[in-house]
């Protein structure tokens, strides 16, 4: 089978790879389209490799279709249109897929737009399911609010009945409300924390959903409500922060942070219980039409390369960028 090969800061090429096989407990999908994440332009810089055992090949999620079925598989058939979560290997034609990981085709989402999905439901879903039910006037704040993750958060904060904040260049402010962002702020120009406090009567945000890291730590403290939590799921402006923890004391903050790909495969906080309860829970919302994947850009796989440029760029569009088979 052909896959996309890359070196460390080097050029990506499609090319001839050994074919990938389902183990016991693994389908094999025939890929319709992948997504690019940051992670992947991480991995392709060598700051970012694979968990133990997982594929080299670029690619955390992909659409297709079930062309082979391990001889522990129960559930799941060939000919049957699945999205999935993956450890690695989504920039190839073909991916072994651990069973867990698999997702059922939305209705009403067509089979390539479904490569948006499992990354960032899954994600999102992990930052968001421990946080409480909001109370009149609760307000979250989404950095990053037109990206893939920040498009997805917002509509899920929305559909759980939060007042919802974001950070966005100001190209990106149309999609971002039109998702359900009753505040939008341009990172670039305005003061984030002035913002919140001036749309909350000085009380600050409730929920911190942040991509940024280091740099933003101390603001995002300043910016929260007694009681309130800020949680970290990407490092982009740094991992290095230093806080007073006698403030975090005395407002009763609490600080998460956590990574979807380093979880295990099986077991407690498992790549596949995540997947279950995106299932349970927000699968339904997809299938309602109540939440929708956000597509900014569809490029062959074979232009990998020109995408990951895109991503990087001032250009960057807003919501997913998808790579089609």
């Amino acid at each position: 089978m052909k896959a996309m090969q890359y070196e460390i800061d080097g050029p990506m090429t499609w090319t001839d790879v050994p074919d990938a096989r389902a183990a016991a407990d693994e389908v094999l999908v025939e890929i319709a389209a992948t997504a690019v994440n940051r992670a992947d332009l991480l991995q392709r810089a060598g700051g970012y490799p694979p968990p133990f055992g997982e594929s080299e090949i670029l690619g955390l999620e992909c659409s297709g279709t079930i062309v082979e079925i391990g001889d522990e598989v129960v559930g799941w058939a060939v000919g049957e249109e699945v999205c999935a979560l993956l450890g690695g290997g989504g920039y190839a034609e073909r991916v072994a897929v651990p069973v867990g990981q698999l997702l059922p085709l939305p209705p009403g989402v067509p089979l390539t737009d479904a490569a948006a999905l499992p990354e960032a439901v899954c994600t999102v879903w992990t930052a968001l399911r421990e946080l409480r039910t909001p109370e009149p006037g609760d307000l979250a704040l989404v950095h990053g609010g037109s990206g893939g993750i920040g498009t997805m958060a917002i509509q899920m904060l929305r559909a759980a009945g939060w007042r919802v904040a974001a950070t966005a260049s100001a190209r990106h402010h149309d999609l971002c409300h039109a998702l359900g962002a009753e505040i939008v702020i341009d990172y670039r120009s305005e003061d984030f924390v002035t913002v919140v406090k001036d749309a909350t009567s000085g009380r600050g945000a409730t929920a911190i959903l942040d991509i940024v890291g280091g740099s933003y730590l101390q603001r995002n403290l300043e910016a929260l409500s007694l009681d309130g939590t800020v949680t970290v799921i990407a490092v982009q402006g740094g991992s290095i922060a230093e806080v007073d923890l006698r403030t975090l004391m005395k407002r009763r903050t609490t600080l998460r942070a956590m990574t979807l790909r380093a979880r295990p495969r099986t077991g407690r906080g498992s790549k596949a219980q995540v997947v279950d309860e995106v299932r349970e829970h927000i699968w339904p919302a997809l299938a309602a039409a109540a939440l929708r994947p956000v597509i900014g850009a569809r490029l062959p796989l074979a232009d990998a390369e020109r995408a990951h440029e895109l991503m990087g760029s001032e250009n960057a569009p807003g919501g997913k960028l998808l790579l089609l088979r």
